[in-house]
């Protein structure tokens, strides 16, 4: 008897990268059904229809964003299969994307096995975090002054986590709007919130923050 074939959902919001991860997948033997969305409401209602065994998932999208839209597969499915495959390497966002339900984590810049492999491996219970990135987590854990301020990021909702991070590499809030698809009033009541809870005042004080998290560097 042939082994049941894993289906994916491939949520990301650039058709190009969405085309190369089917022919990535395509290729795989144990892959079976593939369908793509390209953003999280989308990728909800298709996991309700479809019932995928595997969610690869970006977390830099329009709409509610990748971990929004993990927390909300999750709380359709607590089941749900979340392997999140980003360009962001950096620990705090790989710390966000588990904390928020998913089962794991690779980075866009991976060889193409390593993603067959994690979608395998997940698939089956397992978490699986890039090799490379492993050590980061950990730099990101021990030192006490880092894990303070993880703290105190955790109370950002992921939109408000999303426009921090933004907002700390230098990005207008007009600019900030426009990549994610968000109103500039939005984004200003989101940067005076963001404020508020890190009890910062200005865009210098989220930047240290941010650097501290290893999102900027030096």
């Amino acid at each position: 008897m042939n082994e049941k074939k894993i289906s994916v959902l491939l949520v990301d919001d650039h058709q190009v990268v969405r085309a190369g991860f089917r022919m990535l997948l395509d290729a795989q033997p144990f892959i079976g059904t593939i369908v793509d969305v390209d953003r999280g409401e989308l990728a909800c209602h298709e996991y309700d229809r479809k019932r995928p065994d595997v969610v690869v998932m970006d977390l830099s999208m329009p709409g509610i964003g990748g971990l929004e839209t993990i927390r909300r597969l999750k709380k359709q499915d607590p089941q749900a299969t979340v392997l999140v495959y980003s360009i962001h390497d950096e620990s705090i966002y790989v710390e966000r994307a588990i904390q928020a339900g998913a089962r794991g984590y690779v980075t866009k810049n991976s060889a193409a096995e390593v993603l067959a492999e994690a979608v395998l491996a997940v698939s089956q219970g397992k978490r699986y975090i890039e090799q490379d990135i492993l050590p980061n987590i950990d730099d990101f854990r021990h030192p006490s002054d880092t894990l303070h301020y993880g703290q105190v990021v955790e109370l950002l909702s992921p939109r408000e986590f999303d426009v921090f991070c933004l907002t700390a590499r230098g990005m207008t809030a007009h600019e900030v709007a426009a990549e994610l698809h968000l109103g500039y009033k939005t984004v200003a009541n989101y940067n005076t919130q963001i404020k508020n809870k890190l009890n910062v005042n200005t865009t210098a004080d989220l930047a240290n923050i941010a650097v501290v998290l290893g999102i900027i560097k030096h």
